[in-house]
């Protein structure tokens, strides 16, 4: 008797959450398959539109586990369990999480801004947070920059969306400022060949615009020289360095003193 009533509610069982069981295996399968044929296409899709290396990754997996959660809850709304329990459990953890993460999720925000925008890429050399360096890495909650003396500096994406960049490869050029003070003992035109022949012995000195100098200031005791020169600005140190060393011999040949030598 017991295993006759077991079996006629085995049986109701069966006619009222079979249907419902076998559509949400159905839903549960196509949809695994529909996603999986939507993260081939976004590959491509990312490929195709060049977006960054370092989003493609993270934009594909956050999308893909959004599908996932819609996919999980239509599942479950066709079993025919309640949501509202669920629903309320999700929205209390996510403004748990939300509150623990905002500074994190700042980040990811600005990560996001800056991978599109492009303020600067990976390779340029910047100015950010008092240092100065190398780009070596984007990612999606800092980045990396490697400065002149091979320190690496990890600064998060708010600070660099929010506050002052100096990109110094954006235009591909950069000048060369040196300023020197002279006595009134020294004519400033006499200095202009000896200055002029110093930017013309470094190969790296640009042609146009045409290296200048100018007095820039008359002080009681003397008169301040400055100079420029452009050159590329993948290479500006080591050839504001060659400048400045040729320039120091040039001056000393020609018989001008420099400050601390008179």
């Amino acid at each position: 008797m017991n295993m006759k009533m077991w079996l006629d509610k085995l049986y109701q069982w069966i006619l009222e959450y079979g249907p419902r069981l076998a559509l949400a295996v159905v839903l549960l399968v196509a949809g695994l398959w529909v996603i999986k044929l939507i993260k081939k296409w976004m590959h491509k899709s990312f490929l195709k539109h060049n977006i960054h290396s370092t989003f493609r990754p993270f934009l594909a997996s956050l999308i893909a586990s959004i599908l996932y959660v819609f996919l999980l809850l239509g599942v479950l709304q066709v079993i025919g369990m309640r949501m509202t329990i669920f629903a309320a459990l999700i929205g209390a953890v996510g403004v748990a999480a939300g509150l623990a993460l905002s500074g994190t999720m700042q980040n990811f925000t600005s990560g996001i801004l800056i991978l599109i925008l492009k303020p600067f890429e990976t390779g340029d050399t910047i100015i950010a947070q008092t240092h100065t360096g190398k780009v070596s890495a984007i990612r999606i909650f800092y980045t990396e920059i490697v400065t002149e003396d091979n320190r690496t500096v990890i600064i998060p994406n708010s600070k660099l969306s929010n506050e002052l960049i100096v990109n110094l490869n954006r235009t591909g050029t950069r000048r060369i400022d040196i300023e020197l003070k002279f006595n009134f003992g020294y004519e400033p035109e006499k200095l202009e060949p000896v200055v002029m022949d110093a930017f013309n012995a470094i190969p790296e000195i640009l042609k146009d615009p045409i290296p200048q100098l100018k007095v820039s200031a008359v002080e009681a005791d003397g008169f301040k020289i400055s100079m420029h020169g452009w050159v590329n600005s993948d290479n500006y140190e080591n050839d504001k360095a060659k400048f400045q060393d040729e320039l120091i011999k040039r001056l000393k040949t020609a018989g001008y003193k420099l400050p601390g030598m008179e």
